[in-house]
């Protein structure tokens, strides 16, 4: 089969040219000419299936995108634009939000395997899912306290990554805290204070040792009823981790991944990058326009969690959608913690777990684990300043302004 050139769309992508620059964390990268499968703009007329697997017409970007760098390189004064400093970006939706993969132009070769790797992270979210009808985790949760339950063989390898990380963050990331999720109204959207009974009915559900994992078999099996399993907070890193597995199977490298521009996974290098890293931004937590670091990527993930998205006020009290699965309550005293990682899933799992533990443990943590590195902003004395902590971060892989 012909590989697809960067302007032929699978149906429901959308893609665009940049110029290469500095991403930043969970606010995307900058724009400039973009197409999107216009046939979406219509009132659909297919199934679900057809959306997932049917293939858009091709849209030529190359003589307005060539027309646009032409008009750039004017205004900036430049002879030529070098094509190196070009790349496509790419985003499908999928878990709940944009996941974007970002690379060079000069590689339009590899275009269908990215609309490939796509199409791997629908399945996934299908398989994984707790907002649909049916999934295998939404059979897990249905039936485990039954009998045990066969798992596909990676799930099974995620769930025991995220039972590894439970133990080593003494309880501060748990995939079966989604009870206390929906208690506080995060798993709506709607945040509520619950009452203390509530919170203690929904607590009593919570804890990775009620969980039971056969290695051997590949099953799991929960030892109490009301036992649930949610992968919110790792699954769009492993989604990353599975996506970029199946590109390095084709020998393809120098990209970067993002899941809902919280959670990053960077491969090879940026050729346009002084760093020949791929450069992120942290933005400062309270006034986003201003970054406070950068991070260079390089076969690295990276994962940001904060309470500034998704919170609610209650006599004064700023609720983020974060919760102790040792408590049953909302974290407060941290803004957002980041955390350089080898995977993508453990990037995005230690970043939940380090907003829940605080500098203290997180320091340890980092001083155990010396491939993991951490950034954790906290309030400072007025509500514009912040507290900047750092663990195990190498100069070489950040600045900090």
């Amino acid at each position: 089969m012909m590989p697809r050139r960067p302007e032929t769309l699978i149906m429901g992508s959308f893609m665009e040219r940049i110029v290469a620059g500095i991403g930043k964390l969970e606010n995307g990268y900058l724009r400039t000419h973009h197409a999107y499968n216009t046939r979406m703009a219509q009132p659909p007329n297919h199934s679900r299936r057809d959306f997932l697997q049917g293939r858009a017409a091709a849209h030529t970007l190359v003589d307005k995108a060539q027309a646009w760098v032409e008009t750039t390189s004017e205004l900036l004064g430049l002879e030529a634009m070098s094509e190196k400093a070009l790349h496509v970006r790419a985003s499908r939706r999928a878990m709940a939000a944009d996941f974007v993969v970002q690379y060079h132009e000069q590689d339009h070769e590899v275009a269908d395997a990215m609309m490939s790797a796509f199409d791997l992270i629908e399945q996934l979210e299908a398989q994984m899912t707790i907002y649909r009808n049916a999934s295998e985790i939404i059979e897990i949760n249905k039936s485990a306290f039954e009998k045990p339950m066969p798992v596909e063989s990676e799930l099974f390898a995620l769930l025991e990554l995220a039972t590894q990380i439970n133990h080593a963050t003494d309880g501060a990331f748990d995939i079966t805290s989604g009870s206390l999720s929906r208690v506080w109204g995060f798993l709506q959207r709607k945040g509520r204070f619950p009452a203390d009974e509530e919170i203690a009915a929904a607590l009593a559900r919570v804890g990775s040792n009620k969980v039971q994992l056969n290695s051997e078999h590949k099953t799991i099996r929960f030892l109490e009823s009301d036992v649930e399993i949610n992968l919110n907070s790792i699954g769009k890193g492993y989604a990353l981790d599975q996506a970029s597995r199946q590109l390095e199977q084709q020998n393809i490298t120098d990209y970067l991944w993002h899941g809902g521009g919280s959670s990053v996974l960077a491969r090879g290098c940026n050729r346009a990058d002084r760093h020949q890293a791929w450069t992120l931004g942290l933005p400062h937590p309270r006034n986003p326009d201003r970054r406070i670091a950068e991070f260079y990527l390089r076969d690295q993930s990276l994962a940001t969690a904060g309470g500034g998205t998704q919170f609610f006020e209650h006599e004064g009290r700023h609720l983020s959608h974060i919760i102790d699965p040792r408590t049953g309550w909302p974290v407060e005293g941290v803004l957002t913690a980041t955390v350089m990682a080898p995977t993508a899933a453990e990037a995005d799992a230690l970043a939940t777990a380090f907003f829940v533990m605080g500098t203290k443990a997180v320091q340890s943590y980092c001083e155990a684990h010396t491939d993991i590195g951490a950034v954790l902003i906290c309030p400072g004395k007025t509500f514009q300043s912040i507290t900047v902590h750092e663990f195990g971060m190498k100069p070489e892989i950040w600045t900090r302004f």
